[in-house]
C-alpha cells in the first residue's frame, strides 16, 4: 500500500514540481514583467511548493502512525501559509494598494492555528486521527474573504481594460475556490496532495501568463506613445524655426538695422537652446520660457502693436520641450496681430494640486469645437495638450469667446 502511495505522489507532484520551475524560469527571464511583480512571483511559487511539500508529509504522517506532534506543526504551517499565498495574488492584481486588513486577517488566522499546540479550539489530532474545533474553519473563511478582495480588485483596478483579461484573474479565483471546497467536503486525492494544492499551481501559472500579456500591452502602448512625440517634434521644431526666420526675413525689408540684431539674439539662442529643441523628453519650464521670450521679442518687433507679458512666480517644475511657444505663437498670428494693442500673458502659479500655466491674449477668439475635428498631424493645441498628457499626465483647456479673446490652461501634476 505504500509503494501505491509513493508512485501515485510520483505521478502528481513530478508534473507539478516542473510547472513549478518552469514558472520560476521564465519569471526569471522575462524581459516586461516588472521587478515587483517579478519578486511576488518567485515568493509564490516557493510558498505553493512548501505547500506541496506539507502535503506530502501531512499524507506520510497520516501512514506511519502516531506521530501528532510533527502533523500539528505542519498543519499549523499550511493553515497560516495558504491564505497568504492568496494575499500575494491580490499585489499581483492591484500592486500599488498596501491591503493593511487582510494581514492584519492572516495574523489573527496565524494566531488561532497556533493554539493546536495546545488548546482544542481550532483543531487538535488526537489517535493521529484530524478534529476540528468550534474555530477550525477560521483558514477557509479568511481564504473566502480574500478571494472576494481579489475578485473585488480584478474588476476594478483594471476596469479600464478589454473586459477579456479579465478572464485568467477570474478563472484563477474559481479554480482556488473549487480546490477549496473539494478538499474540505468531497475527498483529498489519492495522491495525497490536496485539490486546492494543485489549483495553487495552476493559478500561479495563469497570473504569470496574465502579467505577461498585461506587461506587453503596456510596453507596446508606450511605444506607439512614444513614436508619436518623437513623429510630432519632428513637425514641430522645423515649424518653430520656419516662423522665426520668417519674421527676420519680414524685418529685413521693413527694418534691416532690427533684423541684423533679431538675426544675432536668434544665432545666441539657437547655439544655447539647440539641444532642448531636439529634446523628446521634459525640460525646465525656465529653458521653455526662454525659448517663448526670444520668438516673442522677434515678433514685438515685426508687429509693434503686439505685447507679450509675463508673470511667472513658478518655474520650479519641468514641461515638454516647445509646450508655450506654439501657444504664444498661435495667440500672436491667429488672435492679437490684428487688435491695434495686442497683448498676450503667460503666467504661472501654483495651485492645490498643480502647476498651472495660463496664456491668454484679447485676440479674436475661435470656436473651440474645431479643435475636436483637428487631424493628427494638425501642429498647434491640439499638439501640445497631446504631449502634455502622454509625457507628464497633465490637462490642457481651451476656453474662446470669439471677439474677446483665448484661455489656454495647463496643468501639470507635481512629481
Amino acid at each position: 500500500m505504500k509503494d501505491f502511495a509513493s508512485e501515485i505522489h510520483l505521478i502528481v507532484l513530478i508534473p507539478l514540481a516542473l510547472q513549478l520551475l518552469g514558472l520560476v524560469l521564465v519569471v526569471l527571464l522575462d524581459p516586461y514583467v516588472g521587478k515587483k511583480q517579478r519578486r511576488l512571483l518567485l515568493l509564490n511559487a516557493v510558498l505553493i511548493a512548501s505547500l506541496v511539500a506539507e502535503d506530502i508529509l501531512s499524507d506520510y504522517f497520516l501512514l506511519q502512525g502516531d506521530v501528532p506532534p510533527l502533523r500539528t506543526l505542519v498543519s499549523i504551517y499550511g493553515y497560516a501559509v495558504r491564505p497568504l499565498v492568496l494575499l500575494l495574488f491580490c499585489y499581483l492584481v492591484a500592486p500599488d494598494k498596501k491591503h493593511t486588513p487582510f494581514w492584519i486577517l492572516l495574523g489573527a488566522n496565524a494566531l488561532l492555528n497556533v493554539t493546536a499546540l495546545f488548546s482544542h479550539v481550532c483543531f487538535w489530532i488526537e489517535n493521529n486521527q484530524f478534529h476540528r474545533g468550534p474555530l477550525g474553519f477560521s483558514c477557509h473563511i479568511v481564504s473566502a474573504i480574500i478571494l472576494l478582495y481579489i475578485l473585488y480588485l480584478t474588476f476594478t483596478a483594471q476596469a479600464k481594460r478589454d473586459r477579456f483579461q479579465l478572464i485568467i484573474p477570474t478563472v484563477n479565483i474559481a479554480l482556488v475556490f473549487a480546490g477549496a471546497v473539494m478538499d474540505t467536503f468531497i475527498a483529498y486525492t489519492q495522491s495525497g496532495i490536496t485539490f486546492l494544492s494543485v489549483a495553487m499551481v495552476s493559478s500561479a501559472l495563469f497570473y504569470y501568463i496574465w502579467l505577461h500579456l498585461k506587461f506587453v500591452h503596456d510596453h507596446e502602448k508606450a511605444l506607439e506613445a512614444e513614436s508619436r512625440i518623437r513623429i510630432m517634434m519632428s513637425q514641430i521644431q522645423p515649424h518653430f524655426l520656419y516662423n522665426t526666420l520668417s519674421s527676420i526675413q519680414a524685418l529685413c525689408r521693413i527694418d534691416p538695422e532690427k533684423a541684423f540684431d533679431v538675426t544675432e539674439k536668434f544665432g545666441t539662442y539657437l547655439r544655447n537652446n539647440i539641444d532642448s529643441l531636439d529634446q523628446p523628453d521634459l525640460i525646465p519650464f525656465a529653458k521653455e520660457l526662454e525659448h517663448t521670450r526670444v520668438y516673442s521679442e522677434i515678433e514685438m518687433i515685426r508687429f509693434p502693436n503686439v505685447r507679450v507679458n509675463y508673470d511667472v512666480p513658478d518655474t520650479d517644475f519641468s514641461v515638454p520641450a516647445l509646450t508655450v511657444q506654439p501657444l504664444v505663437e498661435n495667440a500672436i498670428r491667429h488672435g492679437v496681430r490684428i487688435r491695434e494693442e495686442g497683448i498676450v500673458t503667460v503666467s504661472s502659479r501654483t495651485t492645490d494640486r498643480c502647476h498651472e500655466i495660463v496664456i491668454a491674449d484679447n485676440g479674436k477668439g475661435f470656436d473651440t469645437t474645431l479643435l475636436k475635428t483637428a487631424d493628427g498631424s494638425h501642429i498647434g493645441v491640439r499638439n501640445v495638450q497631446e504631449r502634455i498628457e502622454k509625457m507628464c499626465g497633465g490637462t490642457l483647456t481651451v476656453e474662446s469667446i470669439i471677439d474677446k479673446g483665448t484661455t489656454v490652461t495647463i496643468c501639470i501634476p507635481f512629481r
